[in-house]
């Protein structure tokens, strides 16, 4: 199969509410946050990894467009991997442990999202120390008898107003309707806006929006 084109889907992420994707806490400070956001251990500035767009994209697609596995049985727990070339899903984000699937090769390829320059200008120019603007929300779980608050806990999230760089590379082959696989991607991409992104949505985390969204061909 003959590789046509790589179109590139680019712009921003702006963070609405204040996001979590949480790294490892190889530290454990006194006085700090019990979850930290995922961090570039060279700049200490926040990122958000490819792999969590990437895959918040299939799993919201896979809950609009249902599951299969290889022998085109309906699922429900796992990714599809039905392989069909007439699987967006399969054909976009590679059939699930279907290493044989017609569909192949995977045509999505998601680089991680770093701070934009906009950011990064407007901490300076607030005379933030890196990784100072990062926020810590303290939760509890309510005791359903007394009603007290318990199990105290702290959580670092981006905060809103906060935007990204994000780069999707597209990868167009023979065959392949190009305009239809565009379109997927950015089907997905509107997926994340009604939901989430990271972790603890149900309580407000992770509203984004993906904005100055261009295409560009290579």
């Amino acid at each position: 199969m003959k590789l046509l084109k790589v179109v590139t889907i680019s712009g921003k992420i702006e963070c609405k509410t204040g996001l979590c994707i949480k790294g490892s806490n190889s530290d454990l400070n006194i006085g700090g946050a019990d979850s930290e956001v995922i961090k570039n251990p060279l700049t200490g500035d926040p990122y958000i990894p490819g792999s969590s767009i990437k895959g918040k994209m299939r799993s919201q697609l896979e809950k609009k467009y249902g599951m299969k596995d290889k022998k085109g049985n309906v699922i429900l727990d796992k990714p599809c991997g039905c392989g069909s070339k007439k699987c967006k899903i399969c054909t976009v984000f590679g059939a699930h442990m279907n290493a044989g699937a017609e569909c192949a090769p995977v045509r999505i390829i998601v680089r991680d999202a770093n701070l934009s320059e906009e950011t990064i200008k407007q901490l300076k120019n607030r005379d933030f120390e890196k990784g100072n603007f990062l926020e810590v929300k303290a939760e509890n779980t309510i005791n359903r008898k007394s009603g007290t608050a318990e199990a105290p806990r702290f959580i670092e999230r981006v905060p809103a107003g906060a935007k990204f760089d994000f780069k999707i590379l597209l990868q167009i082959f023979e065959g392949d309707n190009e305009n239809e696989l565009i379109d997927f991607v950015k089907e997905g991409l509107k997926q994340i806006e009604n939901s989430y992104l990271g972790g603890s949505g149900s309580r407000g985390y992770g509203e984004v929006k993906f904005i100055d969204v261009i295409e560009t061909e290579n």
